[in-house]
């Protein structure tokens, strides 16, 4: 995306100080295609985020090529990370977003390094990487590029339904690394979803891209999370829920009940006052003692919703607990089952030089006197210079 015309002053007489102390800030830009929305445009100094965890290897590795989300979501754990910067993690996280627009060129040189171990990547853990900016600034491309490329498997969650644009290339990606997808899908009554998640696409819509994704011959999950309170949690709604999921395709329905760090849990009561003031004072004892339901309610609530996604046969995925996105396919199911060493792995795709021979094509290529398929990884690999687009 490119605004010239759009450029605001990168310094706004009281507004956003956080930004203002940012040494990598390029430009602000806004544009009437998003009304009410400011993107900051950064040069990004990494793009690997290192999660301590539990999972079998005990770290995970995600990347985030935005901060904020235009998809509003009151009830989004993520708004936290906007208050690093002095914006609020209200009305600032929904408008105000952050754009790391060298995201690919620098993760392609983090992954060149001889110390990276090729661990599972996870993307839409923090704040959904196909959200609407994503069709003008086109980052993912050149994400999953360059972890494909690299030997290094990866995992999306997204409520974005502009998955769908870069299925060819993660169909190119799985046949050189393991590629987990699923949709985040938590709300199936129409007006409660749109009022609660503002910004992001239909129900029916998420469900049509899990289709997509499946007659692909790629795997989808379903993240049935957050389900909410009072609101969402009834026998009736689940049991739809999972019936929508599986005549979609999924193949694993992950669930969790609503989680409110103290910045969400305001910006959520103020949402739930508004449309049903008649559970603020049910919410405010459910959560008097944390960010948590108390363990009656979540034990209550998983004895309701195990057995119906056992009988709807949705019960394979598995939430990484470093990342809080599906646990990757290529992590071991013991610590005895470790991962192929790099050296076994084939050698990474690289576009190839000026004068020099096309990449080989893959083993199931056409024989000789016919086109060998053009490599999409090959065509999306960031180039390999200094990270700015400017």
């Amino acid at each position: 995306m490119r605004w010239s015309s759009q450029e605001l002053q990168t310094e706004r007489p009281g507004a956003l100080p956080g930004l203002a102390r940012l040494n990598n800030l390029v430009r602000s830009v806004q544009t009437p295609e998003f009304a009410g929305i400011t993107f900051h445009e950064i040069l990004a100094k990494s793009a690997l985020n290192h999660v301590p965890g539990q999972s079998a290897l005990p770290f995970g590795y995600t990347i985030n090529p935005y901060r904020g989300c235009s998809h509003a979501c009151t009830y989004c754990f993520a708004r936290t990370s906007h208050q690093y910067l002095d914006l609020d993690a209200g009305k600032d996280f929904d408008s105000e977003i952050i754009v790391k627009v060298n995201v690919a060129e620098v993760l392609r040189k983090e992954l060149a390094k001889p110390t990276w171990g090729r661990h599972p990547v996870a993307l839409g853990t923090n704040t959904d990487p196909y959200q609407r900016a994503e069709g003008r600034y086109r980052l993912m491309p050149g994400i999953i590029a360059a972890l494909a490329d690299s030997k290094t498997p990866i995992s999306i969650l997204t409520k974005g339904t502009l998955l769908r644009r870069d299925l060819d290339l993660l169909v190119e990606a799985s046949e050189h690394v393991p590629v987990d997808l699923a949709m985040s899908i938590a709300i199936y009554d129409d007006d409660l979803q749109q009022s609660v998640e503002p910004g992001t696409p239909t129900t029916k819509a998420r469900l049509a891209t899990v289709t997509a994704v499946r007659e692909r011959g790629l795997d989808c999950g379903v993240f049935l999370m957050p389900i909410l309170p009072f609101l969402t949690d009834t026998r009736a709604h689940l049991d739809e829920a999972l019936r929508q999921a599986k005549a979609a395709g999924a193949t694993s329905v992950l669930y969790s009940g609503l989680n409110l760090k103290p910045a969400v849990k305001d910006w959520y009561l103020q949402w739930l006052a508004r449309e049903h003031p008649e559970l603020i004072g049910r919410y405010q004892e459910l959560y008097a003692r944390g960010q948590y339901a108390p363990k009656e309610y979540r034990t209550w609530l998983a004895a309701r919703i195990k057995p119906l996604i056992r009988a709807h046969g949705l019960e394979r995925g598995i939430v990484d607990p470093s990342t809080g996105g599906l646990r990757s396919s290529a992590l071991p199911s013991s610590p005895e089952r470790m991962p192929a060493p790099a050296s076994r792995m084939r050698a990474p795709l690289r576009a190839p030089r000026p004068g020099s021979a096309p990449l080989p094509a893959p083993t199931n290529a056409p024989g000789p006197g016919t086109e060998t398929p053009r490599s999409l990884i090959a065509a999306e690999l960031p180039p390999e210079l200094s990270p700015t687009l400017f």
